[in-house]
């Protein structure tokens, strides 16, 4: 889902966004969020932008009338109490749109907050999904919007989410601004992947599928079929895509398309290649099935992106 869609909060006078901080107040993941939000409110004004920052204690006595509620905790946190975590949640699922960043993410789904939801995980967390698994699906990426669910893996990924937030809500300008003033060249997109090692996000937990997104990252310029990947990896084509269902959300030809596709924009963004090699690079011999498929996910033709790469700054 878009993170556009929130858009239509911005006509809210003012806008009121509550961050509830279940960590430590210089936690990488919390100032990476809060800190291009007070930004954005100092440069908007309290009627325009009403940011509340909170304990879990305080949030409990607040008066609801959020628009936008974040849990957030470093993934090294321990889990608040479960009474405490339930209020939490009463309070926060009153916003508009709500969820968790880091730790928070992984509280709200074993609280069954996330039933059916994508939700972006800190990778190093994966393993204690066990017991909740069937009720939320993991998502690769770095920060995620399902619905009314907002979830962000944490870590650096928060600044990320959180200047995506301001350029949803507040436009293209004041999101440059705030990137000038934190000295931030480039914003991650929220369909772009944790950047870590496969072994360590699903090794001990899930080694073949491990092994399956190897082949698949392994080969890009030319595709393996679903059958291979599960013949190499030693499954059935169905065991296969229930483990990509179960962990990735996503079908393994879905999966490894959005591989090839995200390699793509990072060529044309990142290097001088033709679009035409660009897409052979990537697997596709057809332009117009590269062109298709590029658009369908991210919403602009290969051509548009690569002008991004060519346009002078806002």
């Amino acid at each position: 889902m878009s993170f556009e869609a929130l858009a239509p909060l911005a006509q809210q006078r003012p806008l009121r966004i509550l961050l509830v901080n279940a960590g430590e107040a210089d936690a990488i993941s919390w100032a990476g969020l809060v800190q291009p939000l007070r930004l954005a409110a100092a440069a908007l004004g309290r009627e325009v932008l009403h940011l509340e920052t909170m304990s879990p204690t305080q949030v409990v006595l607040a008066q609801p009338g959020w628009h936008i509620a974040l849990l957030v905790a470093d993934e090294q946190q321990a889990p608040l109490a479960p009474e405490l975590i339930r209020a939490v949640i009463e309070r926060c699922r009153s916003a508009d749109y709500w969820g968790g960043v880091g730790a928070g993410v992984l509280w709200l789904a074993a609280a069954g907050a996330m039933a059916g939801v994508r939700i972006a995980l800190p990778w190093s967390l994966y393993a204690e999904t066990e017991s909740f698994s069937e009720r939320a699906v993991l998502t690769p990426n770095l920060f995620a919007l399902d619905g009314r669910h907002l979830s962000c893996c944490g870590g650096a990924a928060s600044i990320d989410f959180s200047l995506t937030l301001i350029e949803a809500l507040f436009g293209a300008t004041v999101q440059a601004n705030i990137k000038e003033s934190l000295c931030v060249e480039r914003v991650r997109g929220h369909d772009e992947r944790q950047r870590v090692a496969l072994q360590a996000r699903f090794g001990a937990l899930q080694p073949r599928l491990s092994e399956a997104v190897t082949l698949m990252e392994t080969n890009l310029e030319e595709p393996l079929s679903t059958d291979d990947i599960a013949n190499l990896v030693g499954l059935s084509r169905r065991q296969l895509e229930r483990l990509f269902k179960q962990y990735l959300g996503s079908l393994p030809s879905r999966y490894y398309l959005e591989l090839r596709l995200q390699r793509a924009r990072q060529l044309l963004l990142e290097t001088n290649h033709s679009i035409v090699q660009v897409g052979l690079m990537c697997g596709f011999s057809s332009g117009s099935h590269f062109s298709t498929a590029f658009g369908a996910l991210f919403g602009n033709t290969p051509r548009e992106e690569r002008q991004r790469k060519l346009a002078p700054p806002a």
